[in-house]
């Protein structure tokens, strides 16, 4: 099961561990991560789920689509390398995977 590394705001690591085929967002959720709020449940209509991606792994991903590009328009504190967390299918290719909790209960 690949293991994903979730930063929350006041610098607070845990190591998770997640199954293939949840969303990083499911893997907070379910691990109780502090700051992924994820008021609309993934379906990527909120930003409350924003993370800022390891500068290491953003070539690694998924290229993101249009829609999540537009929601994160309206995320707290967008940077280049912010992303929804739903939006992020959990597969052995990321394990090592390290996201900064954005700040998303404004």
């Amino acid at each position: 099961m690949p293991k994903i590394t979730y930063v929350t705001s006041d610098g607070t690591r845990k190591d998770v561990d997640v199954e293939n085929g949840y969303s990083v967002m499911e893997g907070a959720i379910n691990n109780n991560i502090e700051g992924i709020v994820a008021e609309c449940g993934g379906a990527c209509a909120c930003a409350t789920c924003h993370a800022y991606i390891d500068e290491a792994w953003l070539d690694k991903l998924p290229a993101m689509d249009d829609m999540e590009d537009s929601m994160l328009d309206a995320a707290f504190k967008r940077a280049a390398n912010s992303r929804l967390t739903c939006q992020l299918e959990v597969s052995d290719d990321l394990d090592g995977l390290v996201v900064q909790v954005a700040e998303n209960d404004y």
